[in-house]
């Protein structure tokens, strides 16, 4: 249960908040309690159950001597005014109390809408950001549908189970301990009876916990897998209809939902079984008492109208009692959704900013590779595999350097390295001589600027995704860069020109027109450095080559990294890179290569160029 704890500390932002509610509580509980304790003067004086005494008592606090007082002044209350005016200020009383009892119900619920709301706002943006800072190697391992559904589900899951049993944690406990404290006062004897069947109550409430905890940790897992199936659907919905597999991804969908709908099943069935064990246990302590406290009323021991309360505070006891069962289980049940939340927290944020990171103000001498290796591991148990082996590499600034090679050579690994989307497992970066570990990360990646084969756009208007994320940029300037980048001709041909929504994904775009939004959004930013990663390569000739014109005016001034299969495209770089299986095998101009007969030369061969 400690990751419900950890949700519980998100209240220390709402001190006040909790104060208001825990006061409304407390005097909602009381008054309740002064609603009950009602009905023994209203018994007294209409069936006269107990002869008063001759004289006021002395004052002790004990349940005899308060009966007597009160039977004392009741009936001089009656002598003096009457039986039915008595009666009607009895019933006015419980009327006030029961009023007040509603009224501060109500502040405390209304106290603790504001903080339910607040948690779960809290929660969400603390997940949000953390997804945003984790490394780019944490989404590779795991499915996007399973982060959804922890996001969405599993937050859903903490705030029914967890938030919404704050109002219970602070108002049903208190109920049990007043009402109890109040029982005991009574007839002790007659409370140690229900208490013997206390330890057989809890037992059976802890069991059914452990088995609720146990399917609801299997359900979570089942939903994330459900959501990763619908996401994969949709994101290949054109492959899925290409290859008819319509049936067969239905197939698969319905039983996952199956299995998830089964598992619900079973933490439902165990849920609503334990409010109806503790009933049966305590009714059992009901009818108990009901013998020995009539065998009490009867040998004088206790009145008969203190023994009516005692019933009546006893039934009123039962659903607090009840409402803590559903909360223990609730909490069993929203336990697992709070693990599978704070596992997002808590995953290593490999990525880390020193606490003295440089800021930089700009780009001027190169970017050095020394001794570059990485690796990642499948699990903890398997051995590194190496993507990078020992990679040197210098490039000067305002140079274009081209990197070409087979697929899995370790090409965008080697430039993803430069914005630190990973880091490297041995050797170090350097931007004109300072290693990018010990560099401000917004900075480092403020000179950079990335287009690349899978373009990202988002379900935004053309001037949004052109800018995005800046608001300080001006229509003027949107506009320039979306000329620079040949894309202004057929973006003022939209229906709402750059107001037009891209869709999702830029899906209402062609290949051509997206990845020219691409280029103008990198125009706009205009970085010194420019990693270009198969720009063109799954583009039409004809898009490739207005493509490739806005590339050729976005490279202009900038230092480049090209990554291409189309060697035509990268045949008049400063210097050429060929890569296999993580290292440099060959490396120089166009002619260079080929004269050396190598790889690069195949290559070219291969591709008839």
């Amino acid at each position: 249960m400690k990751d419900i704890w950890r949700v519980f500390l998100y209240l220390k932002h709402y001190p006040w908040l909790i104060t208001a509610n825990l006061l409304c509580n407390m005097l909602a509980v009381f008054f309740n309690l002064f609603t009950f304790v009602m009905i023994v003067p209203f018994v007294e004086l209409l069936f006269g159950t107990s002869t008063p005494p001759a004289e006021a008592p002395a004052f002790a606090l004990d349940q005899e001597t308060l009966s007597s007082l009160l039977t004392y002044h009741m009936d001089r209350l009656e002598t003096a005014y009457g039986l039915w005016p008595c009666l009607l200020g009895i019933a006015a009383g419980y009327l006030s109390f029961s009023f007040l009892y509603n009224l501060f119900t109500y502040l405390a619920r209304f106290c603790m809408s504001p903080i339910r709301n607040g948690i779960i706002r809290r929660m969400r943006d603390d997940v949000y950001h953390k997804i945003t800072i984790l490394p780019v190697s944490y989404f590779n391992a795991r499915r996007r549908g399973d982060i959804v559904s922890r996001m969405s589900n599993d937050l859903a899951d903490i705030e029914w189970g967890v938030l919404t049993s704050i109002t219970s944690v602070a108002k049903d406990p208190l109920n049990v301990i007043v009402f109890s404290a109040t029982l005991i006062f009574i007839s002790p004897r007659l409370f140690f009876y229900f208490l013997t069947i206390l330890p057989l109550d809890i037992w059976l409430i802890s069991k059914v916990g452990k088995s609720l905890r146990r399917n609801s940790n299997k359900g979570q897992a089942a939903l994330g897998n459900l959501f990763s199936i619908l996401e994969e659907s949709l994101g290949g919905i054109r492959a899925v209809k290409s290859f008819g597999q319509e049936e067969n991804r239905t197939g698969l969908f319905g039983h996952a939902n199956g299995r998830y709908a089964h598992t619900m099943v079973r933490v439902a069935n165990r849920r609503e079984l334990s409010s109806p064990l503790s009933e049966i246990l305590i009714t059992l302590g009901l009818a108990a008492i009901l013998i020995l406290g009539g065998m009490a009323v009867t040998s004088g021991e206790i009145l008969s109208s203190v023994f009516i309360l005692f019933v009546i505070l006893f039934a009123r006891l039962i659903p607090p009692v009840q409402s803590v069962v559903r909360v223990y289980n609730n909490l069993q049940k929203a336990n697992a959704a709070a693990t599978r939340f704070f596992e997002v927290m808590d995953a290593d944020e490999s990525i880390l900013e020193k606490p003295d990171a440089l800021v930089l103000d700009g780009f001027g001498q190169s970017i050095e590779y020394r001794h570059v290796s990485f690796a990642y591991q499948i699990d903890a148990q398997s051995a590194p595999v190496y993507v990078l082996k020992d990679i040197n590499l210098t490039i000067p600034k305002g140079r274009t350097v081209a990197i070409v090679g087979p697929s899995g050579a370790g090409k965008t690994t080697l430039v993803d390295l430069l914005p630190r989307f990973y880091d490297c497992t041995e050797g170090e970066i350097l931007l004109d001589g300072h290693p990018i570990r010990d560099l401000n990360i917004d900075s480092l990646r403020a000179q950079v600027g990335l287009v690349s084969q899978n373009c990202i756009l988002f379900n935004d208007t053309v001037a949004n995704n052109i800018a995005f994320g800046h608001t300080h940029y001006s229509l003027d300037a949107v506009r320039q860069a979306a000329h620079v980048a040949y894309a202004d001709e057929f973006i003022s041909q939209m229906p709402e020109g750059y107001d037009t929504p891209v869709g999702d994904r830029g899906m209402n775009l062609s290949g051509g027109q997206r990845q020219r939004l691409s280029i103008a959004r990198a125009v706009l930013k205009d970085p010194p450095i420019l990693i270009l990663d198969e720009a063109t390569s799954a583009l039409d000739t004809e898009s490739e080559q207005a493509v490739q014109q806005a590339l050729d005016r976005l490279m202009q001034g900038r230092t480049c990294i090209v990554i291409a299969h189309r060697l035509s495209t990268i045949y008049r770089a400063d210097e050429i890179i060929v890569m296999d299986k993580g290292a440099i095998v060959e490396r120089g101009t166009h002619e260079q290569l080929l004269d050396l007969g190598g790889l690069y030369k195949k290559m070219v061969e291969s591709m008839n160029v």
